[in-house]
């Protein structure tokens, strides 16, 4: 009688471990569905910053609109001699193509922004995939040349978002430091501000095609060089 009542209560036990077994796996295929089967990047991460044992920043734009800003930028880059990296959005470069072919021209990195500007972070992963693939597709058609680099917008990144460059082989960036140039009342002196304190070796700097941008480039290409900082793509930056 004792051996069928004890057997009977580890049967109980026993039951209740699988029961919660099932309830964890169901969790967690639930979770997979809902993130699109996304799961931490193992081989890719973001990226925050270059090498620190090399003294040069990457100045990165991220492009979905602000073009009537981007010729004045364009030139104080080039007047600097300094290179940088843009990230436009596939759908920004079809409507703008002869500016994306000239960012080429000049010697600057393009990157991939996605095709479409969304929200990553409430896309799955292979929602991501198509938007970073359209937007690629739109740069080789327009540039000739395939980027390597993806920058998020909204500079989302949860798990299925990182995953999805990873998968089509794209290097994650993110900023050291954001420069906060798209707030309606920062003000070029307050990008000064910003960037120089901050500045240090192999930073990566977030700007955008903005007036207060434009206003500040010359100043601020002024003082990176004057300290030291050579002023180069965030490929090379890496």
């Amino acid at each position: 009688m004792f051996v069928f009542y004890y057997r009977r209560q580890w049967l109980r036990r026993l039951g209740a471990i699988l029961a919660a077994a099932m309830l964890l796996a169901a969790g967690w295929v639930a979770w997979r569905l809902a993130t699109g089967g996304a799961v931490p990047a193992m081989k890719t991460q973001p990226i925050y910053q270059g090498d620190p044992g090399r003294k040069a920043v990457a100045l990165t734009f991220t492009v979905d609109w602000g073009e009537e800003h981007l010729p004045a930028i364009l030139t104080a880059l080039k007047q600097a001699g300094a290179q940088a990296t843009f990230f436009p959005t596939g759908q920004w470069a079809s409507r703008h193509p002869d500016l994306a072919r000239q960012m080429l021209a000049d010697g600057h990195e393009i990157g991939n922004h996605g095709q479409s500007h969304s929200h990553p972070d409430n896309l799955s992963r292979e929602e991501n995939r198509r938007d970073i693939q359209a937007g690629e597709a739109t740069l080789v058609g327009i540039t000739g040349k395939k980027p390597t680099l993806y920058s998020p917008p909204y500079g989302e990144s949860k798990p299925q978002v990182v995953a999805a460059a990873g998968d089509l082989g794209y290097k994650f960036i993110m900023w050291t430091i954001n420069t906060g140039d798209y707030l309606p009342n920062t003000q070029p002196d307050d990008i000064l501000a910003t960037v120089i304190p901050k500045c240090q070796n192999g930073a990566i700097v977030l700007l955008h095609p903005t007036q207060q941008t434009t206003k500040a480039m010359p100043e601020l290409l002024k003082q990176l060089k004057a300290r030291g900082y050579a002023l180069i793509t965030a490929s090379e930056i890496l």
